[in-house]
């Protein structure tokens, strides 16, 4: 086989890949030992490296040294057991391993034809998380990197359908005033999701929570109607499994009630807590969201994946595809009419074999 004269020779990688791997053997069994937060102060990171592109390439084992001692422990260790900022960060040694095969394997899944098995397995690993977590068919999924893009997606799609589609051809000039609804207690990406798709943070109105920081469905229902009066659209609703700040669950079946009766988009947002429900015993953390539109879930938070997974389940489909797809004559093939183009249900083109 011959191998470009830029790259490294098969024997090359290998030999540093067991030197990688047992560092990152050595790594995990260590951690507990080290600093949960990395003592570099800002700076000190851009100062120890060079200030412009080095004229010649460095040797491997170099870079690998100021990986070691540089990079390394100016870390904040995500999975260190005394780590309790932020979320749990579960990664594992299986999924370390699978993140160095799909890096050999470099595929793009943008359609079924440039990534057949990545295609084909993210569907599935999706399909897999859906019964474990007791959703009914209907709802299929694909990965995005963090809840903030899949809340944003899930978004588009509901601008989408609350519009019939007139912002997609027209623009948000064509409609009059949008609105968004969530809990005060809601993650902050759902005001950037709000800011990214032309409603402002003026359009995403905040539902004031109850003492155990649960959105107040009577609020919802209320703030619905004024708005209705005052001629402004409701667009979707957003319903927190697990809130950032106090791990809060909001009442998701009597705000599936409001959503139903009044025609509106429910998307779940259960990034932090959903994955509970892949025990029976905590099933229960997603009552209610099988009657949601889309609901994310972050497989990075508690399911032993490395960062960045995060699931997007939907059982309207067939409008996120509406509101994103486009099929230029370079991304045409046979297989169009026939499988899932991951393309279509994201704002990504390229898309990494997850």
């Amino acid at each position: 086989m011959t191998i470009r004269s830029s790259d490294m020779a098969p024997d090359e990688l290998r030999r540093y890949g067991h030197e990688v791997a047992d560092w990152v053997a050595d790594f995990i069994a260590t951690i507990e030992d080290r600093p949960v937060l990395s003592r570099v102060r800002p700076g000190e990171v851009t100062d120890a490296l060079p200030d412009s592109v080095p004229r010649a390439a460095e040797s491997m084992d170099q870079i690998l040294e100021d990986f070691r001692e540089i990079i390394a422990p100016a870390t904040t260790h995500w999975n260190h057991p005394g780590f309790h900022a932020w979320f749990a960060n579960t990664g594992s040694g299986p999924g370390i391993l699978a993140e160095t095969l799909t890096a050999a394997l470099n595929n793009n899944a943008m359609v079924w034809r440039s990534g057949p098995a990545a295609t084909e397995l993210e569907l599935l690993v999706c399909d897999w998380l859906r019964q474990m977590i007791g959703l009914p068919e209907g709802f299929e999924g694909h990965i995005e990197d963090t809840a903030s893009v899949s809340s944003i997606t899930a978004l588009a799609a509901a601008r989408h359908q609350a519009t019939g589609g007139a912002v997609r051809d027209k623009g948000l000039h064509a409609v009059g005033p949008l609105r968004l609804y969530c809990s005060e207690e809601a993650h902050m990406s759902i005001d950037r999701a709000a800011i990214l798709l032309g409603l402002g943070q003026e359009g995403c109105r905040k539902i004031p929570a109850d003492r155990e920081h649960r959105m107040r469905a009577d609020e919802l229902a209320r703030a619905i109607t004024e708005d209705r009066a005052a001629g402004i659209t409701p667009m979707a609703i957003v319903a927190t499994v697990g809130t950032t700040s106090t791990t809060s669950i909001d009442p998701v079946p009597e705000i599936a009630e409001i959503a139903e009766r009044e025609g509106i988009w429910l998307h779940v947002d259960a990034a932090y807590g959903g994955s509970m429900a892949v025990s029976a015993k905590y099933r229960w953390v997603l009552d209610g969201a099988r009657r949601a539109q889309s609901i994310v879930i972050n497989p990075h938070k508690w399911l032993f994946v490395p960062m960045d997974c995060s699931v997007l389940l939907c059982r309207e489909m067939a409008t996120m595809r509406e509101t994103l797809s486009l099929l230029p004559s370079y991304l045409m093939t046979p297989e169009d009419r026939i499988t899932r183009q991951l393309m279509d249900y994201g704002p990504a083109l390229g898309r990494r074999f997850r």
